[in-house]
This record gives structure tokens, C-alpha cells and sequence, in this order.
């Protein structure tokens, strides 16, 4: 029953991550190569941190200019840090919570990734996408 389906059965194990002290070019690139929207931040294998594309575009001002956008986003990236712009208290999950209470978390909150978490350790990635995904399957 999907009220009871522990979310570890449609979370991605295989995350993409970044660290506090990557570059945000890094960042940008393993968004736009692996089509991802969030990235968690780690220390280790800790999450410290929640990273968005929506995060990256708010520094972009290239759409309001008249240079070249690699150009200004490279320009802008390098006034920024990871550690200055990810979304620190991250709430995160139990691959233990159930598919009805990350469903829950999604419609109460407004973010639309949630890191899983187990013993300290990041050990998968939850998003709306996978929500929605599961539940068309069910139809």
C-alpha cells in the first residue's frame, strides 16, 4: 500500500554531490550534465547543505546584460561560494519514512528535494519528481 512503502523504494541511491568548497562552475556543470535541480552538500559523507539550480540562476546576470552569459556567470560564480549560497538546516529523511510522509514534507514545505539520511550518512536523494513518478505507476 503506498500509505506504508518506505521511501527507499523509489529514492535514488546514486547522488550527486558537491562539497562547501567546490567551485560553483562545478556545480552548474553536474546540473545541466546529470539534468538534476538539487545537489546536497556534504562533508564527508554528512549533508551540510542543499543546493538548487533556482539558487544558481538567482546570481545570474546574463539575461540583463549585453556580454557574453558564460562570460558574466563566470564572473559572477567566482564572487560565490558554495558554502555562501547552498540552504544550511537541511531537513532530511529516514529511507525508513514512509512514501505518504515525504508526500506530506512536499506539501507542507516548500522545497521539492529532501536528502536521505541514515546513521549521519547521506545515502539517497528523494525529489517530487520521484513522488510523482511513483504515483503514475500506480495508475
Amino acid at each position: 500500500m503506498i500509505r506504508k512503502a518506505p521511501i527507499s523504494t523509489i529514492m535514488t541511491e546514486k547522488v550527486i554531490t558537491v562539497n562547501k568548497t567546490d567551485e560553483i562552475e562545478k556545480a552548474e556543470h553536474l546540473f545541466k550534465h546529470h539534468h538534476i535541480r538539487h545537489i546536497p552538500v556534504v562533508e564527508k559523507d554528512a549533508v551540510v547543505g542543499m543546493l538548487s539550480y533556482t539558487d544558481l540562476q538567482r546570481l545570474s546576470f546574463a539575461d540583463i546584460t549585453n556580454e557574453n552569459e558564460g562570460d558574466v556567470d563566470a564572473m559572477v560564480y567566482s564572487m560565490f561560494s558554495i558554502s555562501q549560497i547552498m540552504k544550511r538546516n537541511v531537513v532530511s529523511v529516514s529511507p525508513r519514512n514512509s512514501i505518504k510522509e515525504i508526500a506530506e514534507i512536499f506539501a507542507k514545505r516548500e522545497f521539492h528535494a529532501l536528502p536521505v539520511v541514515e546513521n549521519n550518512k547521506l545515502v539517497g536523494i528523494v525529489t517530487t519528481t520521484d513522488l510523482i513518478n511513483y504515483l503514475l505507476k500506480q495508475f
